[in-house]
């Protein structure tokens, strides 16, 4: 819980307790970093290899995979210092992170890791606890010393920064954690930091994944002849994890977009005894406040004006991948008026012989009998939902599965212009919306089993007929299909909003030929248990809390989720500690953005509505309200295969009478 000030009491200049006062001298706060850091020639070798860092040097770090250079016009400024802390120091840094703190699994749309608390706040600890933590202290001290800022503002050349206003905390990264990419545009902040804290005897190879990884920009004009920055689906720089070692760069609104890739699980072949511990102190250094040295009276509100939240509901759209495409689904062309012609339009949307014999080419037959039809209906009546397994025959599935294990065994290649340029597929973008590959419908297209569905059996009349009937909803305006390939260890989607004055009905057909997505029914009548990670794996249950040690049956995401929006407006103080205790995560809570749905307290309410694991042949319809929230969670390298699906988002009318019905089941 965020303490009261005035329980506090008083502050020094620093910000910090009178009765703890932690204001270090430049002799004091230089002690405790490397020797030689703050040498003039350091110092200086350390500001022109940041100052050349954009585009991406490869003198650096390690460069992991390139794009054409004219692809992208501008890079964000990073560097990398190593190492930086004095070791002696730093092992006991973590050696009482590793004996004395305590960590939470939390789960979003966007990242999974295992958090600590706020370490700006140690001081609000009793004397007892922080006896426990003297290391930890001495280097949260140095590291927002004025020495050090003075340092690093230099070599930056990003403004000032604030002693007053501290931002960080531990985050460790397991096997399957990751974090998405993001720009880490919040309120003040003006630099962002990680100082890695891995095992200093088991030096971190990078094929064990947990770097930071940057992303190029190309500069486009906006609907009003505005220059926008838009980023790369890929990444263009990684920086792998070591010892002591800090990275850091300007936090840069639209611009400075990076992710932590996820740590992954060991092969088959491996010692899988050695666990992946991914620990690292991150944070940022803040503006100067007021009172403070550097101070600019509405700087930070400007700074707001730009932030992650503007850039999600942006200027950039137009260049999204990919465009909606609804199509108009006529109504059944009918003669006469009057009372005639209403007798024939009902009749129109009735199945007829043509219809039956069209359907059963795809559809399980069991989906077509009235008596499981009106089921269906009475069920999405009353939930607004279902889910229907098998739903395609076993003659048509099986082409469906033939050619998709075909896809996977043939690979892709590794750049989304390669993708776009040597395959079918393209690749959605930006990255800190949603990444996978797609096609979208293409009339009459009919050269292999997906793009069947895709051109042929949902855009038809027939399937609207079926879809119209099993939901209750008559009046179905248009359609926009989207068959789609999440692969792993890349691809998922963030919470994004649905702001339609109607709801709309959206479906998705699982396609995911390959097992291991979810938690197997159990055999002979036992009781299903939670997974041995502390979560269960069905869809429909809240995880626990979870241990530091990674699970032997790892979780490899792939789910879709619908969730409550925030309707309520959060209040400023609020937004930014939840935002301290995220590793540079992320962006403000906001009606749009993703409430934590997996963390420590499993009575906690999740505001999960509607979820449903990867998997095969299985149908799930939804009707969507506006505000709802919906992501499909990121796919873990560890996953057997790829994620496959095909959606749809189909737009309706309610007649007034429909609307009632609805009020009146809700009632109920």
């Amino acid at each position: 819980m965020k303490r009261k000030t005035e329980e506090r009491g008083s502050l020094d200049a620093n910000g910090l307790p009178e009765s703890k006062k932690r204001a270090l001298s430049s002799e004091e706060a230089v002690a405790r970093f490397r020797d030689g850091l703050f040498d003039t020639a350091e110092e200086q070798k350390y500001t022109e290899a940041y100052a050349k860092s954009t585009p991406y040097v490869l003198s650096i770090t390690t460069l992991a995979r390139t794009l054409p250079l004219m692809y992208f016009s501008y890079s964000y400024y990073h560097g990398v210092i190593c190492p930086l802390i004095e070791p002696t120091l730093l092992q006991s840094v973590r050696q009482e992170i590793q004996e004395h703190l305590d960590f939470t699994e939390k789960e979003t749309d966007i990242y999974k890791i295992f958090q600590s608390g706020d370490l700006a706040n140690l001081d609000g600890l009793d004397d007892s606890s922080l006896s426990k933590l003297p290391s930890l202290l001495k280097l949260r001290d140095a590291m927002y010393s004025a020495r050090f800022r003075e340092y690093l503002s230099g070599v930056t050349n990003s403004g000032k920064l604030s002693g007053r206003k501290t931002d960080m905390a531990i985050n460790i990264y397991t096997e399957g954690c990751h974090l998405l990419c993001h720009d880490d545009v919040i309120g003040s902040r003006r630099v962002s930091y990680i100082l890695y804290l891995t095992d200093p005897e088991t030096p971190w190879q990078a094929e064990w994944g947990g770097a930071l990884r940057l992303y190029p920009t190309k500069t486009e004009k906006d609907a009003k002849g505005e220059d926008v920055k838009v980023p790369s689906p890929d990444y263009s720089l990684s920086i792998p994890p070591a010892f002591n070692q800090l990275a850091f760069f300007t936090v840069q609104p639209g611009e400075s977009f990076h992710d932590v890739e996820e740590v992954y699980h060991p092969r088959e072949d491996e010692d899988k005894s050695k666990k992946r511990v991914r620990m690292a102190i991150s944070g940022w250094f803040h503006i100067p406040q007021e009172g403070e040295d550097g101070y600019e009276e509405g700087l930070e509100e400007k700074l707001a004006e730009r932030s992650s939240l503007a850039q999600l509901q942006g200027r950039g759209d137009i260049y999204d991948l990919p465009q909606p495409q609804p199509v108009p689904w006529e109504e059944p062309e009918v003669a006469g008026k009057g009372k005639g012609k209403v007798e024939e339009q009902t009749e129109g949307a009735e199945f007829t012989e043509s219809d039956l014999e069209f359907l059963v080419q795809y559809l399980a037959p069991s989906y077509l009998t009235p008596d499981i039809a009106e089921e269906m209906s009475d069920t999405f009546s009353s939930e607004s939902s279902l889910s229907l397994e098998r739903f395609l025959n076993e003659k048509f599935a099986s082409r469906v599965s033939a050619y998709i294990e075909e896809q996977e065994r043939q690979g892709l290649p590794a750049s989304a212009e390669e993708i776009q340029s040597q395959t079918e597929w393209t690749v959605a973008r930006p990255p800190h919306k949603h990444r996978y590959l797609y096609q979208q419908t293409t009339s009459g297209d009919t050269a292999n089993p997906i793009k069947e569905l895709l051109n042929v059996l949902f855009p038809s009349q027939a399937f609207r007929k079926w879809l119209a009937l099993v939901t209750g909803v008559d009046h179905l305006t248009s359609h926009d299909f989207l068959a789609r390939r999440f692969r792993r260890g890349s691809d998922y989607t963030l919470a994004s909003g649905y702001d339609g004055e109607e709801p709309r009905l959206e479906f998705t057909l699982g396609l995911t030929p390959t097992t291991g997505w979810e938690k197997q029914e159990e055999e002979e009548g036992e009781e299903s248990e939670d997974g041995e990670n502390g979560e269960s794996q069905q869809s429909s249950s809240k995880p626990k809390k979870a241990d530091v040690e990674a699970a032997e049956h790892p979780s490899v995401g792939g789910y879709e989720i619908y969730m409550a929006g925030d309707e309520e407006e959060e209040e400023e103080e609020e937004e930014e500690e939840d935002a301290k205790n995220a590793d540079q995560v992320l962006r403000k809570k906001a009606k749009a953005d993703p409430a934590i749905y997996r963390s420590a307290g499993a009575d906690e309410d999740d505001g999960i509505l509607f979820s449903t694991q990867a998997g095969w042949n299985r149908l799930s319809v939804v009707l969507r309200d506006s505000g709802t929230l919906k992501f499909v969670k990121y796919v873990s390298a560890a996953a057997k295969g790829d994620r496959w699906d095909i959606t749809g988002d189909i737009g309706v009318e309610f007649e007034e009478d429909d609307e009632d019905d609805m009020d009146g089941e809700d009632d109920e």
